[in-house]
């Protein structure tokens, strides 16, 4: 286990919510924010705040630096072979539908296949369902097993000589389950499709390198792994982005503008016009630094021996259903679970009353609930600053809530 003086790394915890310490178990939807990111951002805009790569003043070379020095970062954390593979963009949802409109459009057509999972997240599904309905593509499910896992054999049942594009996310929102991405890579190339990777879950939790995974496409977003909202990567091999077109235009992007015709940057930046979003940024690199420093697979260590604790502990309730491996190495961080005839919003008021922070909902994630049987789930996400006292919170809270919900029917 970690240290649990991370803990004091981040302020919103040391408080309390209804009369009680806060448990923060939503880090799937967003993770917290460490000092350290806090005064990056800080820092910047006290002291540092300019626009980049258009002036030639000492604010506007400071900015410039911080940007391209997280860019730099990024790559070094995916270990991409350049920069020039990393593009800043709002989150993974902007990045994964610049792959689907630029890429996709481009490379797409009538008859052809793009294959994902039932366990997907919306923003993995309806780029893919939108191109598929514009080009008159096929699109193709591979079916999950009875633990939520994907089976290779049925990987290579569904992926074909037609299929164009293979988007899977590498850790489910949902099941927690962690999906052999490069192996699927390598079928899906077997068949000259391309692979994107839905990285939103995975990012934070785990090392991942790029050029191992041998993936064409990767996105994640910052907020979810320490850094602020509204950042995030798309990451994309140099050949493939080169021959993409983007598809926002305006400033930044552009080399030369004609009357009529016009011009676009050399890579990243062809893909990111406008102002772009600098101190997210560098928040972010300010968030890997914190992660590398603290190590990835300790991270992902300890949020295994967490999530492993909790659905021990979950376990001894009666009436308690956990969804996703029951195995804590193939699963990530999180439990997702329903206690019997009582619905997760409730289950989850109850646990707020308390004190304590679970999702609940379809966390988008609706064919996967239609796939579980049921409407909605609630959700316990872990991640490096949560304590197995967190987690005997979190049943102390099931117990409660049970018991409440026994004597209300």
């Amino acid at each position: 286990m970690l240290n649990k003086e991370i803990r004091n790394h981040f302020p919103i915890l040391d408080q309390e919510i209804n009369g009680h310490p806060l448990v923060y178990l939503d880090s799937a939807a967003t993770s917290q924010k460490p000092v350290q990111v806090i005064e990056a951002l800080d820092n910047y805009y006290r002291w540092n705040n300019s626009n980049v790569h258009r002036g030639v003043h000492t604010l506007g070379n400071k900015a410039t630096d911080g940007y391209e020095g997280a860019r730099e970062k990024v790559r070094k954390f995916i270990n991409a072979k350049s920069t020039e593979e990393i593009i800043f963009m709002r989150g993974t949802t902007t990045a994964l539908n610049t792959v689907a409109e630029s890429y996709g459009h481009a490379n797409v057509s009538e008859g052809d296949e793009i294959v994902i999972t039932h366990m997907e997240h919306h923003s993995n599904i309806i780029p893919w369902q939108q191109l598929a309905k514009e080009t008159g593509a096929v699109l193709k499910y591979i079916d999950l097993e009875e633990d939520g896992t994907l089976s290779l054999d049925k990987v290579r049942e569904t992926i074909t000589d037609r299929t164009k594009i293979v988007s899977i996310m590498y850790v489910s929102n949902v099941l927690g389950t962690m999906n052999p991405i490069e192996e699927i890579t390598e079928i899906a190339h077997q068949h000259g499709a391309i692979m994107c990777v839905d990285a939103a879950q995975a990012a934070p939790h785990m090392r991942i390198d790029v050029q191992k995974l041998n993936c064409d496409f990767l996105a994640f977003s910052g907020h979810k792994m320490c850094g602020p909202t509204g950042i995030g990567v798309l990451y994309g091999k140099k050949e493939l982005l080169n021959n993409m077109e983007p598809i926002e235009f305006g400033g930044e992007m552009i080399d030369f503008v004609g009357l009529y015709e016009s011009t676009w940057k050399e890579l990243p930046w062809k893909f990111e016009g406008g102002t772009p979003i600098i101190a997210g940024a560098i928040g972010l690199g300010a968030a890997i630094d914190y992660l590398e420093e603290i190590g990835l697979d300790a991270i992902e260590r300890h949020e295994h021996d967490l999530a492993g604790y909790a659905m021990d502990k979950m376990s001894e309730i009666n009436g308690l259903t956990i969804y996703g491996p029951r195995d804590p190495e193939k699963r990530a961080g999180l439990v997702t679970f329903n206690l019997d005839d009582v619905h997760p919003h409730d289950v989850a008021t109850v646990l707020d009353m308390n004190g304590i922070a679970v999702r609940a909902g379809h966390h988008c994630a609706q064919p996967l609930m239609k796939w579980l049987a049921c409407s909605a789930t609630a959700r316990a996400s872990f991640y490096l600053y949560n304590t197995t006292e967190d987690v005997d919170r979190l049943v102390e809270g099931l117990r409660s809530a049970k018991e409440y919900f026994k004597d209300v029917n």
